[in-house]
């Protein structure tokens, strides 16, 4: 198995923050893709239809933000590429509610934009990834040209968050922005899909799970403390939340996931 994380062409980078590509070639057995919390909306496509608990998942999907931790299942050979968007792309890009995709998927092909664009044929029949990764930024490229225009506060306020892997304190985020807390959840809750507790919460997450990926050896301990969790046990009290693993436990399995 191939993986290799790729960064967006600078024309697409306002929306995407990086691009994940997975080619797999003589698997015996089944694989199986993770989907844990992230903070990032994605479109996927793969070369073989997959399934996600039980139901069928179509070559071409965009999903939404995960809580819960769920999987995609593939079998036989396979390429994947994935576009992570920001947060606020899914509105914006698709005119898509944050909240009908929270833990949800929907198989792109039946958006007008899509079909229109003939987006699933030319991945299918692409000679090579390149080709591919060329169909998926153009196809993008052009959804940014028909984009309604980012709520400048929902950018910022995901921004501020992400780039302080969710230690950035919400009511000062609130008051920079002079909104109300409520009117501060319903902006989250229509463009992102999750409270902006939940995706502070999620981010702070993400920022320890890719500290556990780069140095599987470090302690928790460190891990918890440099990520601002309280102690270690509160730390894997998270991890288990958005996994449904303990780190131990996922470490354990680490060899199945991506490298």
């Amino acid at each position: 198995m191939k993986a290799q994380f790729i960064l967006p062409p600078f024309a697409i980078s306002r929306c995407v923050k990086n691009i994940l590509v997975i080619e797999d070639a003589n698997r015996p057995s089944d694989f199986i893709l993770p989907l844990f919390a992230n903070g990032a909306p994605t479109l996927v496509f793969q070369t073989v239809k997959a399934s996600r608990e039980g139901k069928p998942v179509g070559h071409l999907t965009l999903f939404g933000q995960f809580i819960a931790p769920s999987e995609l299942v593939m079998k036989g050979d396979f390429t994947l590429i994935a576009y992570f968007f920001y947060p606020y792309a899914l509105r914006s890009l698709f005119n898509v509610s944050g909240t009908d995709l929270t833990n949800e998927h929907a198989d792109l092909n039946f958006f007008k934009a899509a079909a229109d664009f003939s987006l699933q044929e030319k991945l299918l029949n692409a000679p090579a990834l390149k080709d591919r990764l060329e169909a998926m930024t153009a196809f993008i490229q052009k959804r940014m040209e028909c984009k309604t225009a980012d709520d400048k506060k929902i950018v910022f306020a995901t921004t501020e968050i992400l780039k302080n892997n969710g230690l950035r304190q919400l009511p000062d985020i609130r008051r920079e922005l002079n909104v109300s807390e409520r009117t501060f959840q319903r902006l989250f809750e229509l463009n992102v899909g999750v409270s902006p507790k939940m995706y502070r919460r999620i981010c702070q997450f993400d920022a320890a799970f890719q500290a556990l990926n780069l140095d599987p050896h470090a302690k928790l301990s460190d891990i918890a403390y440099q990520n601002g969790f309280a102690d270690q046990s509160h730390f894997i009290r998270v991890f288990k939340e958005f996994t449904g693993l303990t780190p131990t436990q996922y470490l354990g399995q680490l060899s199945q996931y991506i490298p």
